[in-house]
């Protein structure tokens, strides 16, 4: 079991790393282990550290910059609100696109990270009313 007081320092260490797109303090909140795709995916586009943080090293050298917009804490599982502009797949790259990501935690690591669309289905995954 996660203990909440672990969950929520967590969580603001994720917040500050993803605000301040440092992703070295990102990976210290890493299991090496950890694997990030979409939702009910039986195969995942990262499934270890290494992966994941290639993954969001493409999105910044491509002009990608997340803003947090929420988080929740809920158990072992941080729903994180993101404002992201700069991403090539928007019809104009100045626009500003919202995705939510569903991290799970296990011994005060990240060990799953979900994307998602809309917050409803990121909030069911975390157990939590839209």
């Amino acid at each position: 079991m996660t203990d909440p007081d672990a969950t929520a320092t967590v969580a603001l260490r994720l917040r500050n790393a993803l605000e301040e797109s440092d992703l070295s303090a990102f990976a210290e909140l890493l299991d090496n282990d950890v694997r990030w795709g979409p939702p009910d995916s039986t195969s995942t586009p990262c499934s270890n550290k290494k992966q994941v943080l290639a993954w969001y090293r493409r999105g910044a050298a491509a002009g990608a910059n997340a803003h947090v917009t929420e988080m929740v804490v809920e158990r072992d599982r941080i729903l994180v609100g993101l404002a992201i502009e700069g991403m090539k797949t928007t019809p104009q790259r100045n626009d500003v696109v919202s995705r939510w990501q569903v991290f799970t935690l296990r011994d005060g690591l990240i060990v799953d990270i979900v994307g998602y669309d809309s917050r409803g289905e990121a909030a069911d995954r975390v157990g939590i009313a839209d």
